[in-house]
């Protein structure tokens, strides 16, 4: 398959806008789900594990299908797209979705969430197996290794605080306590910050327009929604740590 670069190019554009229209949009609302959906609750709702699996997976098997049905990319391209990309969202398939505790999601919000990863996992998986080109040096440079150290850095934060957060309820409760340990200690949303640093260590080690554009947009969907979280705790736990931040420890 030959590469689409317009495609490429006007996919990753349309994502930056969608990104800057997020960050608008959530400015003064939230995505209806958790603990930030409104009354009344929608008719249709999907079960928390079942809805993470859906709408998470199709960003994990159109890239595989991709590199199956692909025998010309450079290996290097083969090995970032598998090696960053699969493994975090066979985690967030296979491990996250049947361990979560959340409460149940409006169909609509995890039909869009699909939409999004089929669509994403196709744009990340054609670039880098169709049109990237890495000589054999680039998996000795920094821009690579920083990456990937980024990249590895911020999953560990991400499950780490799933499990605190997973760990503060029983099986059945949906009641929301203060979480303690690990980047905890500093924001209130360790688990955004940890897959933030993610996307944007995969930016630098691919280099990429299409891998700044998911970050971005990463950025602009889950940092505001710290920030709302930071403030629900804030206001509904009078012995909340007042030092805590929302997202950036010490900053913001």
């Amino acid at each position: 398959m030959h590469c689409h670069e317009d495609l490429v190019c006007y996919l990753s554009c349309g994502m930056i806008v969608m990104a800057l229209g997020y960050l608008l949009h959530h400015k003064t609302a939230q995505t209806s789900y958790g603990r930030h959906m409104g009354l009344p609750l929608p008719e249709r709702m999907v079960p928390a594990a079942v809805a993470w699996l859906l709408q998470e997976m199709p960003a994990l098997l159109i890239p595989l299908l991709l590199l199956l049905t692909s025998n010309k990319s450079s290996s290097v391209g083969r090995n970032l797209l598998l090696w960053t990309f699969c493994v975090h969202y066979f985690q967030r398939t296979f491990v996250f979705a049947p361990l979560s505790r959340g409460r149940p999601f409006p169909l609509g919000v995890m039909v869009a969430a699909g939409f999004f990863c089929s669509l994403n996992g196709s744009l990340q998986g054609h670039y880098l197996l169709h049109c990237a080109h890495f000589d054999e040096e680039w998996s000795a440079g920094g821009r690579y290794i920083t990456g990937l150290l980024l990249f590895y850095v911020g999953m560990g934060i991400n499950i780490h605080s799933d499990y605190i957060l997973r760990n503060l309820r029983q099986p059945g409760e949906v009641v929301y306590r203060i979480p303690t340990g690990g980047l905890f200690e500093y924001v209130s949303g360790a688990n955004y910050l940890g897959e933030i640093v993610e996307w944007f260590g995969y930016a630098v080690a691919t280099w990429s327009l299409p891998a700044l554009s998911f970050a971005l947009f990463s950025l602009s969907f889950i940092g505001p929604r710290a920030y709302y979280h930071h403030r629900f705790y804030q206001e509904n736990f009078k012995d909340y740590p007042k030092l805590r931040k929302a997202l950036i420890p010490f900053v913001f």
